[in-house]
């Protein structure tokens, strides 16, 4: 995948491969992936969510989270997605 050729729904449809085969690799239930589900009751843990942003930044070539420094994690999974659309690529 080319990184300046992402669309919005590129990035979603990633991020919700990659919260999929992770919660499968490591026996998790994941919760529905919906924009208002908090990522603390996704059913991943603090290492899946490290997997998940390592795998992305893998795939998506961006890694929102070392584009600035006084970065906020996101609270829920849209914001998380937002969070990955809204990088200057």
């Amino acid at each position: 995948m080319k990184v300046e050729n992402l669309t919005p729904m590129d990035i979603r449809s990633e991020i919700v491969t990659q919260f999929t085969q992770v919660a499968e690799e490591h026996t998790m239930r994941l919760a529905p992936l919906a924009d208002d589900l908090e990522l603390l009751s996704s059913g991943l843990d603090s290492l899946c969510f490290a997997i998940v942003v390592v795998r992305l930044q893998d795939v998506l070539g961006i890694d929102p989270f070392s584009a600035s420094e006084d970065v906020l994690f996101p609270v829920t999974f849209g914001e998380f997605v937002k969070f990955y659309e809204n990088v200057e690529r």
